[in-house]
């Protein structure tokens, strides 16, 4: 059974030129996450006897545009971060980096496409019809829920910098649940450990539920295990963030709604 399931596996060696420390601690996070998955990703390096499979090339690097000419990097697939993507650019990325994206397209180079096996609770259906879109065109509104005052304070301080502004609040899960029947959310904000039945979790159980679906929920956890951080950063709804929430990883993911 062992040999089986390590058949299954496939690794993809990541060739990676330029880009600043965080988006380096992101890269190797996704990398050791990745361990998990039918779909392995490794950084590449010239003495690990194998080529290249993708490389992920920062436009602001003065070695960028060489890699492109090398004979070398000849069938290596090309994605380019930043602006003038060169038309042999397999994909291209803008900033802030949409990096559950940019795994979303190297997962492509492994047919059939690999899926993360979680087994979490937390697995509910959120599209949005059609018909559930926001009536009102260029308005977007937002739920925080959390009964602490000083964190709904702070969520709404950041949903501001995204100009989101016009916000909701709710200390109870029930709360929650009743503005949601009322109104059309863009975005919820919601803490795992909110009050009542069953807190957080079985509040996400209910918006599943109603018709006014909600097409992006963030769920706030003191702590995350190796599987939901996963789950996170390959961009699976809901959105897990580990408290104290990170105000930059919270700014980008507002601003890319």
């Amino acid at each position: 059974m062992a040999g089986q399931v390590e058949e299954r596996m496939e690794q993809l060696f990541v060739k990676v030129v330029g880009f600043s420390d965080v988006e380096r601690h992101a890269l190797n996070t996704l990398f050791r996450l990745s361990e998990e998955r039918q779909t392995r990703y490794a950084l590449w390096t010239p003495d690990c006897g194998a080529t290249p499979d993708v490389a992920l090339i920062d436009s602001d690097s003065h070695e960028a545009l060489v890699e492109f000419e090398l004979p070398s990097n000849e069938g290596v697939r090309m994605v380019w971060v930043g602006d003038r993507p060169p038309a042999r650019a397999w994909r291209s990325f803008q900033r802030p980096i949409d990096w559950p994206a940019v795994i979303a397209a190297m997962d492509q180079l492994s047919m059939p496409p690999p899926d993360l096996e979680l087994s979490l609770d937390l697995d509910f259906d959120f599209s949005v019809p059609p018909s559930q879109a926001p009536t009102e065109p260029g308005v977007r509104r937002a739920l925080i829920a959390n009964a602490d005052r000083a964190e709904r304070l702070y969520i709404r301080a950041r949903m501001s910098l995204a100009d989101l502004t016009l916000a909701d609040e709710a200390e109870t899960a029930g709360d929650a649940l009743e503005l949601a029947r009322k109104h059309r959310y863009d975005v919820a904000v919601i803490d795992h450990a909110l009050p009542g039945k069953s807190g957080g979790r079985e509040l996400l159980r209910q918006l599943a539920q109603i018709d006014r679906r909600i097409p992006c929920l963030i769920v706030t956890k003191p702590r995350l295990s190796a599987a939901e951080k996963a789950r996170s950063l390959l961009g699976r709804q809901p959105i897990l963030l580990e408290k104290p929430v990170d105000p930059v990883r919270l700014t980008a993911l507002l601003q890319s709604l």
